[in-house]
């Protein structure tokens, strides 16, 4: 018999899938395997165009002028990474914020370290906020990108990245935005934006299978991204120089098509659902959960206290207990999945006066339901008495 399981864990990675996208990774597994864009016969046509309604779904989804812009990538991991080394180079000044994941700071340090790059990081008020006014502040004359999240994995907070991007027109600069926590979540456009790159994983809130990702380009992006993988694209073959057409300048070696057939389930999922109606869905159960948990004493919450300017990636600490012991317990005791630690972004705890510690993060996905925030509170409730 399964053990009972409450899975609160959706900003690592959303579980579950609806069941389309288990369907579609092993139907394309079991009926099809062949690679995408390497071949005529019927197998290798099918799969490519599962490639491209996918890309043409997410390209739908952020207002992509073409699915082309879309670039599939290892993971949001590897999006950054594509988008910081591809854009960056010796001398160039970088501006960022105590809010991000390492998958964004790590990349920009090992430039530093390397290639010479500088880089400015703006701080966040006790909410988790960065104001865009000190971003304009930070740009300098050889500033050449500004790279932030959309959404905290600490605190859940919706950053005001629009305003951001109206600085970066202006200021003739390169916009990044780490599109992680907040895509699938809330309606995200491109174009809203203002920026000239979004990276995202295909794994948390578009629900597909973990290693896919995504890189979009604004439009002439490619003539200011370099590509940092050369190899086989399965078009002009006869010439050794990388492509220079999109997607294929990025898009070397075969492509995770087990992966994107389910990504794309996922993608088709979310839009006969509605995002919208995900997003009220996900605010409720926030807003019961930070009203839940305001109700006991030993709980501190970290993050906005409005579910309308933020995700439901909820931060909190029981005293006495260190976050681990207060995840260990839960799972343990109730079945209940949270996760603990700095969650990869060390500088956001800082900012929050958590560090080293942490804190504990429950998140919550389109399949969380109110019993199962109930069964959490009444675990803690349990917990810190």
């Amino acid at each position: 018999m399964t053990e009972p399981r409450i899975y609160l864990d959706n900003a690592a990675t959303s579980w579950p899938k609806p069941p389309g996208v288990y369907q579609a990774v092993d139907d394309y597994q079991r009926n099809n395997g062949a690679a995408a864009g390497r071949g005529v016969h019927r197998s290798a046509q099918a799969a490519e165009r599962i490639v491209s309604q996918c890309r043409k779904r997410i390209a739908d989804l952020l207002g992509a002028q073409s699915p082309e812009q879309i670039v599939f990538t290892l993971n949001g991991t590897d999006s950054l990474n594509l988008a910081l080394h591809g854009v960056l180079k010796t001398g160039d000044h970088v501006v960022t914020s105590v809010c991000e994941h390492n998958s964004g700071l790590r990349p920009l340090r090992h430039l530093a370290d390397t290639q010479g790059i500088t880089f400015d990081t703006v701080g966040c008020d006790r909410e988790g906020f960065i104001n865009p006014a000190e971003v304009r502040s930070a740009i300098r004359p050889h500033t050449r990108l500004i790279a932030l999240t959309h959404a905290s994995n600490v605190t859940g907070a919706i950053q005001p990245l629009a305003e951001v991007g109206e600085i970066a027109a202006e200021k003739h600069v390169l916009f990044l935005v780490d599109a992680a926590q907040s895509l699938g979540h809330f309606g995200v456009s491109a174009g809203k934006l203002g920026c000239h790159l979004l990276a995202a994983p295909g794994h948390k809130g578009l629900l597909g299978p973990l290693g896919t990702g995504f890189l979009y380009l604004a439009p002439g992006m490619q003539d200011e991204l370099s590509a940092v993988r050369q190899g086989g694209t399965g078009t002009r073959s006869d010439d050794d120089h990388q492509p220079e057409s999109l997607p294929d300048k990025y898009e070397s070696g075969n492509l995770n098509v087990p992966g994107i057939a389910g990504l794309s389930a996922g993608l088709a999922w979310l839009t006969e659902a509605g995002i919208d109606k995900i997003a009220g869905h996900e605010r409720d159960l926030t807003q019961q959960l930070l009203s839940q948990l305001s109700e006991l004493p030993p709980v501190t919450i970290y993050g906005p206290r409005s579910v309308e300017r933020r995700v439901g990636v909820v931060s909190f600490n029981v005293a006495g207990f260190d976050p681990q012991e207060v995840a260990a317990g839960l799972d343990a005791v109730a079945g209940i999945e949270v996760r603990s630690g700095l969650h990869c972004a060390p500088r956001m705890h800082q900012a929050l006066g958590t560090s080293p510690a942490g804190t504990v993060r429950a998140s919550i996905g389109p399949f969380t339901t109110g019993d199962d925030i109930d069964s959490l509170v009444a675990a803690l409730r349990e917990l810190s008495s």
